[in-house]
């Protein structure tokens, strides 16, 4: 059976998706290995929520949820890496021996390495520095709720994983995604408030209130929300190059939002999806991509139908990039990355991950 995590315990994520409900319990085998459909999977990453690719390589890097949101009791979470070509995976971070390399001057702020035996890996973000060598950022949860920072050597074999700073996040904000600004700042969405309890900051978003928005951090700065950014459960993001745009997949709408920033103060345009929307991330030929459970309103049957959503970054037309009217093996999708031909799914209650042919 898989291991039944604190966080899903409070209910806080059940309504992302009907497969939470329909997950292995006692009186079920688990899951197994086997393709479901034109769905397949490589087994063993535990809830691998989000995915993002190191460059051109043939490796991928998993976040790895564990805990409560919130930060209450310990988790175990890690960082992932998944071959995308030999079908495997591998422990990154923090491994049998966890390297912590403090850059203080680029994060002389935070407090000091994050604690491995307390750590949630959620959303996350990757950069290339030089060649070989890339910037990972990762929503963290814990003893802590801030943006860990990685370096990432992938000049070897395979890559290596280094913890090297954090920026510390308001205290009520729970944060979801993060997408990497060209100075290096980073833009991240507060999902839920953590002043309040979590149930009712969720029933907040199933009501679509808006009870979260787009922060925004500069190095050197203070964290701060966007003014106009409100939103009810923002949950993926992604950026323009020029930092410029903001992509936002929005949970408690159900919409997909583009912010637009100019001399004329930010301009915001939605579209609705059909899907209860999770993480974004772009597509080698410039387009974006969002994942969820299918959601035909609150009144309608719950059902594990989900869809990967090719979004036109100019347009905000949508259409399906990939699909399936239900998966045994893999529930609750969480982000769908293109890699070659293919799309990369994770889910945040689970021990696998997926890949399906683009259609």
């Amino acid at each position: 059976m898989m291991k039944a995590h604190a966080w899903l315990a409070t209910g806080c994520l059940l309504v992302a998706t009907a497969g939470v409900a329909n997950r292995a319990t006692a009186a079920e085998p688990p899951p197994t290995c086997e393709p479901d459909g034109a769905l397949q999977f490589v087994c063993g990453p535990l809830n691998a929520e989000d995915l993002v690719r190191v460059s051109d390589s043939r490796w991928l890097i998993a976040s790895g949820m564990d805990g409560a949101l919130t930060g209450a009791g310990s988790a175990k979470g890690h960082l992932y890496l998944i071959d995308h070509l030999q079908k495997s995976w591998q422990v990154a971070f923090p491994g049998a021996s966890p390297v912590f390399r403090h850059d203080r001057k680029n994060f002389g702020a935070c407090p000091g390495p994050l604690n491995v035996a307390n750590f949630s890996a959620h959303g996350i973000a990757i950069r290339q520095q030089s060649r070989g060598r890339h910037r990972l950022y990762v929503v963290g949860h814990g003893d802590r709720e801030a943006i860990e920072v990685f370096d990432v050597d992938a000049r070897g074999s395979t890559p290596s994983l280094a913890w090297v700073g954090c920026v510390v996040l308001p205290d009520d904000v729970s944060a979801n995604s993060v997408a990497i600004l060209p100075d290096w700042g980073f833009v991240t969405t507060k999902f839920l408030d953590r002043t309040i309890p979590q149930a009712e900051s969720m029933a907040q978003a199933r009501q679509g209130k808006l009870n979260g928005a787009v922060f925004e951090w500069h190095p050197g700065g203070k964290v701060a929300a966007i003014p106009g950014t409100e939103l009810s459960a923002p949950n993926g993001i992604e950026v323009s190059p020029d930092g410029k745009t903001l992509y936002v997949a929005v949970f408690g709408t159900h919409e997909f939002v583009r912010f637009q920033r100019g001399a004329d103060g930010l301009k915001k345009t939605s579209v609705p999806v059909a899907i209860s929307p999770d993480n974004v991330r772009w597509t080698p030929n410039g387009k974006l991509l969002t994942v969820g459970t299918n959601f035909a309103g609150p009144a309608a049957p719950r059902t594990t139908a989900w869809t990967v959503l090719e979004v036109d970054p100019d347009t905000l037309s949508a259409r399906p990039a990939a699909q399936g009217a239900s998966s045994k093996g893999m529930q609750a999708l969480s982000v769908g990355l293109a890699v070659e031909g293919e799309i990369w799914v994770g889910t945040f209650a689970g021990d696998r991950v997926g890949h399906v042919k683009a259609q």
